[in-house]
C-alpha cells in the first residue's frame, strides 16, 4: 500500500451505491451476521477499507437532493439544482472527472445496474437541463468517446415523436464505433473491440423498447448479467488498451429497492455491489501503489431505521423473502387478471411462497385481517395498484412486504430520499484524504488530486 501522501494513482475505481446510506450498509452486515446466529457484523469488503468518512448530500436548490444533482456533484465537484444533469444552476456545463481524465489519455468506463442513460451514469458524460431528457443523454453518450459502458442499455432508445429526430441510439452508438455486447459470455468474445457497450440481454434487445434495470439480485436468473460480471469485463478491456484507467461503478438498484421500502431486496443489492467491489479490490491487491478505490453514495433513500420498537432486531426473518416486492406484486396482480377472481387461499399461498408468511413467519389475527381487507378491496376493484417511484405495486404485496419489514424491526420514514449523510470508504493511493466529514463536492476533487 502506498505511504501516506505519496504515489500517483494510475487506476481509479469510483463506486457509487445509489441510495446507499450508512444504515443500508450496516443493516446488510447485521443481517448477514444474524444468518449465522450471531449479533454483530459480517463485514463487507467496503467496510474493511482502512479509511472512511461521511459526506453531506444537499443540492444547490434543496436540502434533500435528487440523483441528478447528486450525481453531477459526485462527477464534477460542483453542486447544482435538483433535476439538472451535468450543468451548474445557471445552465453552464460542468467538467467531470471522467471527462478530465479522458482528455489526459486515460481509458474510461461507466457502468451501472440500471439504464446507462440514467441520472448517475449520465452525470459523468452528459450535460442537459433535465434528467428526463433521456434521448439527449443517450446521444451524448454516443459522442462521449468513453471506452466502455455497461448496464441495462437505454431507457429511451428513440426520440419522442414530433422532434424531427429519427436516429435510434443503438444505431448511433454503432456509427460512433461502439460494439454492442449482449451478456457476459458474448462480451468475452469481443474484447478486441475498440469501444464496447455491455448490456443485460443475452438474446439481443428490442431496439425500440425502453430498458430499465438489470434484475434485482434476489430475482436473479442464471443468464442475467451482474454488476460483478460487468466489472470483470471492464478491467481487462480497459487495462489491455490503456496504461491508466478510470471506472465509475454504480449499484443503482439499492435506490430502487429503498424507494419501495423493501429491505431484503435492498440488502441484496448492497451485497451485489460489494461483490463487484471485490473484483476491483483484487486488482488493487496486484497494484497497491498505483490504485485508488473510493466507495460512496449519492444520497440515502427511504430513511431506513434499524429498530422500530424495542431494543431488538430480527433481521434474519428477511431470509424468507424469495423475490423482490416488484416480482411479488406481479405474482399477486396476475391472479386477478384471469376471468375468474382468485380465492383468498390462492393469494395466501403466494405470500407464503414469496415471503414465508403464515409458515416461517407468524401472522397475527390483526395482520391477517389487514391482508384479507386488502384482498377484498382488490376483488372489488379487480386489482389495486399503488404508485411508487419506479414501478406501481399491488397493495396486497406492498402490505405484506411492510409486515415482514416491521417484524424484522426495520422502519422507513419515506418512500423518497432523505438528507442523511452517506458513507465514504477508501483504499490505495491518496485514500487517507477521504477520512473525516466531507461535503459530497469534495470527492471528485480529491480523486483528481490523487491522479496528479
Amino acid at each position: 500500500m502506498a505511504l501516506l501522501g505519496y504515489g500517483q494513482a494510475k487506476y481509479v475505481f469510483y463506486f457509487i451505491g445509489d441510495g446507499m446510506g450508512t444504515n443500508q450498509v450496516l443493516g446488510t452486515e447485521m443481517y448477514l451476521s444474524e444468518l449465522k446466529g450471531e449479533i454483530g457484523r459480517q463485514r463487507l469488503c467496503m467496510t474493511q477499507f482502512p479509511y472512511s468518512g461521511q459526506a453531506a448530500t444537499f443540492s444547490a436548490s434543496n436540502g434533500i437532493t435528487d440523483s441528478s444533482a447528486a450525481g453531477t456533484c459526485l462527477a464534477s465537484g460542483k453542486k447544482t439544482n435538483n433535476g439538472v444533469l451535468g450543468q451548474d444552476p445557471d445552465g453552464r456545463p460542468v467538467r467531470t472527472v471522467a471527462e478530465t481524465l479522458k482528455a489526459q489519455g486515460w481509458g474510461v468506463g461507466i457502468m451501472t445496474s440500471v439504464a446507462i442513460d440514467h441520472a448517475t451514469p449520465g452525470a459523468f458524460y452528459a450535460h442537459v437541463p433535465s434528467r428526463e431528457m433521456y434521448y439527449e443523454i443517450g446521444t451524448q453518450l454516443a459522442f462521449s468517446n468513453f471506452d466502455f459502458f455497461g448496464g441495462a442499455a437505454f431507457h429511451q432508445p428513440n426520440p419522442k415523436s414530433g422532434t424531427g429526430k429519427r436516429v435510434n441510439l443503438y444505431d448511433l452508438c454503432e456509427e460512433q464505433g461502439y460494439t454492442l455486447a449482449h451478456g457476459f459470455e458474448e462480451a468475452q468474445q469481443l474484447m478486441d473491440a475498440k469501444k464496447m457497450i455491455l448490456m443485460q440481454s443475452t438474446d439481443g434487445i428490442d431496439r425500440n423498447k425502453p430498458s430499465y434495470n438489470i434484475p434485482y439480485a434476489i430475482d436473479h436468473r442464471a443468464d442475467d448479467l451482474t454488476l460483478e460480471q460487468i466489472v470483470q469485463t471492464a478491467i481487462p478491456f480497459l487495462s489491455g488498451k490503456y496504461e491508466r484507467f478510470f471506472m465509475m461503478v454504480e449499484g443503482g438498484m439499492i435506490d430502487y429497492a429503498s424507494h419501495g421500502n423493501d429491505a431484503a431486496t435492498a440488502f441484496g443489492e448492497v451485497i451485489a455491489m460489494d461483490e463487484a467491489l471485490r473484483v476491483a479490490y483484487a486488482f488493487y491487491q496486484a497494484h497497491p501503489d498505483e490504485t485508488l478505490i473510493v466507495v460512496t453514495a449519492d444520497h440515502e433513500t427511504g430513511g431506513l431505521a434499524l429498530g422500530n420498537s424495542d431494543y431488538t432486531l430480527n433481521l434474519q426473518l428477511l431470509q424468507h423473502q424469495r423475490c423482490s416486492a416488484w416480482i411479488l406484486s406481479d405474482k399477486v396482480s396476475a391472479l386477478f387478471k384471469g376471468k375468474k377472481q382468485p380465492k383468498w387461499e390462492d393469494v395466501k399461498q403466494v405470500l407464503t411462497e414469496s415471503l414465508g408468511l403464515y409458515d416461517k413467519v407468524e401472522v397475527t389475527k390483526e395482520e391477517d385481517a389487514a391482508l384479507q381487507k386488502a384482498y377484498k378491496k382488490a376483488v372489488s376493484h379487480k386489482g389495486n395498484d399503488m404508485k411508487t417511484m419506479y414501478k406501481d405495486v399491488n397493495e396486497i404485496g406492498a402490505l405484506a412486504v411492510k409486515m415482514l419489514n416491521d417484524k424484522s424491526k426495520i422502519g422507513w420514514t419515506t418512500h423518497a430520499h432523505s438528507a442523511h449523510a452517506v458513507p465514504i470508504f477508501a483504499v490505495g493511493v491518496g485514500a487517507e484524504r477521504f477520512s473525516g466529514w466531507h461535503d459530497n463536492s469534495d470527492i471528485a476533487k480529491l480523486i483528481l488530486r490523487a491522479t496528479r
